[in-house]
């Protein structure tokens, strides 16, 4: 059986951080890694951005320092036994280690009809068969009006596709941006060529003769394939089997330890207290996975920093483009500080006279200071955020 100082479970941007954050402090203990994915680490972003936009393919690659690190590619961890410190694979390879780390992810969130013809957009593999389809199929059907389901829809419009995006809400991004955005962006798609269709559900989906028929909330709609963006599920299933604390993602302390002291988790799986937000939250972008996994590595490694990173993420649709910090919930009071409206603006998320979140809408540049208001107690009303963040 092979024996790790450090073993890693996951394969994406949470693994390759934590293999950096190990080696700044040991250079020399055993890492292994098990990847369920047949690649090396690389970075998703560019699989619904820059790759469309004729960045090139190896950019996408991580390269993940190799030295003293043992990839186990194709293999997945099917069990965890604490009083052994033992992961079990499927297939019945066996792996014992000193510390280890979940950085499992989540799995794609599916629709309750099954279909060739549905991707569920998340992999390396999966966007290898977008490609093809974008070059055989007339007409893509996109579900979802989120984070994933926008970028996709501006990605293959790009290149070309008619693309129908449909959604449950009112509006592109309709859980996060205030409303009169939301409902701007579906005028702003259609502009771009993509036929919207808000406030519709998929029930049913049947293919015949290469054509999918999928059945709406109102009526019906065919289309050569159907890329659905409806969310993922963090994959807690070894740190339940395990009875590790699991609460929306697995729970981590400031050191990002599990309840076993020996066990950390990272990346889109991990539940974290960030203290300037107040709660605890799970984070599914790259920059979190970055960070998380960087601190997580450097922990397993006996630094013992604390983690209260502040997350970001970003986004391009069309020419429009945005970077958003902490968290953004349109339930929350909103405060709208327009340069130019929908065009360019800051957008303040509030709750209890505090900022819980910073929308930067076609503004550059302004992470840090987004992450600065964040930390401030306030109290702040409104009218106090007008002209706080330059645009």
């Amino acid at each position: 059986m092979p024996h790790y100082t450090y073993l890693i479970i996951g394969g994406g941007m949470a693994a390759d951080a934590a293999v950096r954050g190990i080696r700044e402090v040991d250079s020399t203990g055993a890492i292994g890694l098990l990847a369920s994915e047949p690649e090396l680490p690389y970075n998703r972003p560019p699989l619904s951005k820059g790759l469309w936009k004729g960045e090139a393919f190896d950019s996408i690659w991580c390269h993940t320092p190799e030295a003293g690190v043992t990839f186990h590619r194709g293999c997945t961890a099917h069990s965890l036994d604490l009083s052994s410190k033992t992961v079990t694979a499927e297939g019945g390879a066996a792996f014992s280690f000193d510390k280890l780390l979940l950085a499992t992810g989540g799995d794609a969130r599916h629709l309750p009809t099954a279909s060739q013809k549905i991707l569920y957009f998340r992999t390396l593999a999966d966007y290898r068969k977008l490609r093809s389809w974008s070059e055989s199929e007339e007409r893509i059907c996109v579900l979802g009006g989120g984070f994933i389901g926008s970028e996709i829809a501006a990605a293959l419009a790009l290149n070309g596709k008619r693309v129908t995006l449909l959604f449950a809400e009112a509006g592109i991004g309709g859980r996060i941006f205030p409303e009169g955005l939301s409902l701007f962006l579906n005028d702003y798609y259609r502009q771009k060529g993509v036929e919207v269709l808000a406030r519709q559900t998929v029930s049913a989906a049947e293919e015949q003769q290469g054509i999918l028929t999928l059945q709406l909330g109102q009526g019906r709609l065919s289309a050569g394939a159907l890329v659905a963006g409806i969310g993922i599920s963090p994959n807690v299933g070894l740190a339940k089997e395990a009875r590790l604390a699991v609460e929306n993602g697995i729970v981590v302390d400031e050191f990002l330890r599990t309840g076993h002291a020996d066990i950390y988790a990272a990346g889109d799986v991990a539940a974290f207290f960030q203290p300037a937000l107040g709660q605890r939250l799970r984070f599914e972008h790259e920059d979190n996975a970055r960070q998380m996994g960087l601190a997580a590595g450097r922990n397993m490694a006996g630094k013992e920093a604390k983690y209260d990173h502040i997350p970001f993420f970003y986004s391009d649709l069309f020419d429009l483009g945005y970077e958003a910090v902490g968290l953004l919930d349109n339930r929350l009071e909103v405060f709208c500080d327009w340069k130019e409206e929908y065009r360019s603006g800051v957008i303040y998320y509030l709750d209890r006279r505090r900022v819980r979140g910073v929308l930067l809408w076609n503004v550059w540049g302004q992470v840090d200071a987004a992450r600065a208001l964040l930390a401030e107690p306030g109290p702040f009303a409104p009218a106090d955020l007008r002209g706080r963040i330059p645009v």
